[in-house]
């Protein structure tokens, strides 16, 4: 706003380069610029200030779409006065002398008919069109109609005012059917959430098969070369009891043909040496034969005495020694 100092008698007023001033003198326009400073007396002079920076008027609409569904639409309008006189002859931009101050509020004014202009286009966008449909094309259809009905209003040309930019946020229905829209998304990207993670399941699952199965083939491949080695130690236990067996019933042969030779070698021994006893007895016999009854007699006492040991007392009759004298006086037959 513009600086006004009051001194006695005239005031003087100093302006921002981003403000247009218009000074009346008994309501005759005397002056008007940007930036403007000049000594003025207050008694007589009317000054008003218009701004020539660009204006943000942010705004919220409420409306409904063509399926009853309520609507927020959030966005902003820049806005700035092209012809400041035009402007200050439709609205009051009348400056207080002594404060530098607006007395009115001209830029509420014009905000206010921006913001009734811009929401009946809204309106009439969103009512054509369904909630989904409105959804799905963005905001960029609501921007484009503000503008191109803004730019279209002759209302605002004849004002001196021309809008610099719109832009639309966002459009966003009611919570509850914000929700309700969201849910079949949620409810897909939840689905799909599960499917991967059965499918990790599944591929776990499977990983696990194979490493089940691997085990599996592991044991039994261990099982099969356990029974082969088994059956190989068997066969080698069996063909080693065989080897055994025929080397004991070999060794058991030849201990059998062994003691068969020394039986038969004793056999034959004794038999030789009972043939020479017999053959002993048996000359023994003939000769035996051949001695008399006395020889035969004394043959036994000799026999005898050698077997009964010490002898202290020997009788002799007459009997036994007779025949053995007249036996050995007796002349020898001839041949």
């Amino acid at each position: 706003m513009a600086e006004i100092r009051t001194y006695p008698l005239l005031h003087h007023l100093r302006a921002e380069p981003t403000a247009h001033v218009l000074r009346y003198r008994r309501g005759a326009l005397k002056a008007d610029g940007a930036g403007l400073a000049f000594w003025f007396r207050p008694n007589i002079a009317a000054i008003a200030e218009v701004p020539l920076d660009n204006q943000e008027l942010p705004f919220i609409f409420h409306a409904r779409s063509a399926d009853f569904q309520q609507l927020t639409v959030q966005g902003a309008i820049t806005f700035r006065c092209v012809d400041p006189r035009l402007v200050s002859q439709r609205v009051d931009f009348t400056v207080d002398l002594q404060a530098g101050t607006w007395t009115e509020t001209p830029l509420e004014q014009l905000q206010g008919l921006l913001v009734q202009m811009a929401q009946q286009y809204v309106t009439d966008e969103l009512l054509r069109r369904d909630l989904r449909a409105i959804l799905a094309d963005g905001v960029a259809p609501v921007r484009e109609r503000i503008s191109a009905g803004l730019a279209g209003e002759a209302t605002l040309a004849e004002m001196g005012l021309e809008i610099v930019a719109v832009r639309v946020a966002a459009i966003t229905p009611d919570g509850d059917v914000e929700k309700a829209l969201q849910q079949p998304t949620r409810e897909a990207i939840q689905q799909r959430a599960d499917e991967a993670t059965f499918s990790r399941r599944a591929q776990a699952v499977d990983k696990e098969r194979a490493i089940a199965e691997n085990e599996l083939a592991n044991k039994i491949e261990l099982a099969r070369r356990e029974e082969e080695l088994v059956t190989k130690e068997g066969n080698n236990e069996r063909r080693r009891a065989e080897e055994l067996a025929a080397a004991s019933a070999i060794t058991a042969h030849a201990t059998d043909e062994e003691e068969r030779l020394v039986a038969t070698r004793r056999a034959d021994a004794v038999k030789e040496m009972e043939s020479v006893r017999i053959d002993v007895e048996r000359q023994r016999a003939v000769i035996q034969t051949g001695l008399g009854a006395q020889v035969l007699m004394a043959l036994a006492l000799r026999e005898l005495a050698g077997q009964i040991g010490k002898v202290d007392h020997l009788t002799i009759t007459p009997e036994l020694i007779t025949p053995l004298l007249a036996r050995i006086t007796s002349p020898a037959p001839e041949a």
